[in-house]
């Protein structure tokens, strides 16, 4: 879709040349949304592809996905053996309403700043315990939990100005062992509940993510192995509200994400095939 509102666009190649924010201006990453439908309040566009972030970067720490990484960089990506969770991101990669067309042009960090509750970049981050590096306009910089990231549906933490930089998941969280469940209404459809279990290799506890099904992440974390009366608890406690849109009414998305919930429990219970 034209933007007939824009009168600039912006294409800084360091940080130093970023313009200053003001109001009327929108970052453009992917803009698989953005241009999607009509943003009349826009009229300067501001171009991150420009800056020239590496999408993908190993270090000794783990891994570090630049917001501008394209969904289908991440997903080719060749994860080393030891890597146990690097099935989820092609999991989570599958669970966007997408074609591949969009995967080639979409950004993980647009999906985390969209904050779409069926957004599975969202899922994955804070299912490996990501953290989100943020540039402030001062030119410093802040770092929040990924799980922390996403406040509400269609809300997040930035504040005018800012912009998701990475976001980085450690080797730990990815020698975890994971269990994925995602449910849609229709087969191709968005993602009206997104659980996922991580549990670590050498000690008993168990964290939930739920997704998708809630308007923000919710993260349990338990240093055993929690009972499935004990997990059932924790989520009727810790999840106040259900989303409520077309993808799904909120009581068929409680007996989802409860249903889901037992099933990654049990998965994770066994012990892993050799």
């Amino acid at each position: 879709m034209d933007l007939n509102t824009i009168t600039a666009v912006a294409r800084p190649q360091t940080r130093e040349a970023l313009p200053g924010w003001r109001e009327g201006d929108a970052f453009l990453g992917g803009g698989t949304w953005l241009f999607s439908e009509p943003q009349p309040r826009l009229s300067r566009l501001i171009d991150l592809a420009a800056l020239g972030w590496e999408p993908l970067r190993r270090t000794p720490a783990g891994l570090e996905i630049a917001a501008t990484c394209t969904v289908a960089e991440l997903d080719s990506l060749a994860a080393p053996v030891e890597w146990t969770a690097a099935p989820l991101i092609g999991q989570c990669c599958r669970a966007f309403l997408a074609s591949f067309k969009v995967w080639n042009t979409a950004t993980v960090g647009g999906n985390l700043c969209l904050a779409l509750p069926a957004g599975p970049m969202i899922s994955l981050a804070a299912a490996l315990n990501g953290v989100c590096t943020i540039w402030t306009p001062d030119g410093g910089e802040r770092r929040i939990d990924a799980a922390s990231f996403v406040t509400a549906a269609e809300r997040n933490v930035l504040l005018p100005g800012e912009i998701l930089r990475r976001i980085d998941i450690s080797t730990a969280a990815l020698t975890r062992r994971t269990a994925f469940r995602q449910i849609s209404l229709t087969p191709v459809g968005r993602s009206a509940a997104l659980l996922i279990g991580t549990r670590a290799p050498k000690d008993a506890g168990f964290v939930l993510t739920v997704t998708a099904s809630t308007p923000h992440p919710v993260r349990l974390a338990f240093a055993t192995m929690p009972s499935a009366a004990e997990l059932r608890a924790r989520l009727e406690r810790d999840i106040t509200a259900y989303h409520d849109d077309m993808h799904g009414l909120p009581a068929w998305r409680r007996h989802m994400t409860l249903h889901f919930a037992e099933e990654i429990r049990s998965e994770l219970s066994a012990e892993p095939s050799r």
